[in-house]
């Protein structure tokens, strides 16, 4: 069985994948202005984007006729707190080594 981080960490790494969230973050588009950007075909961003929301880092609205995909902020802070863990035991590790340098 895959973890969410482990779907994250998939979803990830992936460059297309990662082109398209950061494209996002600078506000909502549809797949046909997220294609426009990318050498992909529509319906591959669509795959991509599929990916991208089963690892909830993207949600989308229905607007009209097309549907709008945005970061989704709730996935992206899981994501970041996955990563937090480690920068935050290299501190604490840092913090331990300062304080109790190895005695010569």
């Amino acid at each position: 069985m895959r973890t969410y981080q482990g779907q994250v960490l998939d979803a990830l790494g992936d460059a297309t994948r990662r082109s398209i969230l950061e494209m996002l973050v600078a506000g909502p588009r549809s797949v046909v202005e997220i294609a426009a950007d990318l050498p992909v075909s529509r319906p591959a961003v669509s795959q991509h984007l599929k990916v991208l929301k089963d690892a909830h880092l993207v949600s989308s609205t229905a607007v009209g006729t097309r549907r709008l995909y945005a970061v989704d902020p709730r996935g992206l802070a899981a994501a970041r707190d996955y990563f937090d863990q480690f920068w935050n035991q290299s501190l604490a590790a840092f913090a331990q080594a300062a304080e109790n340098p190895p005695e010569e």
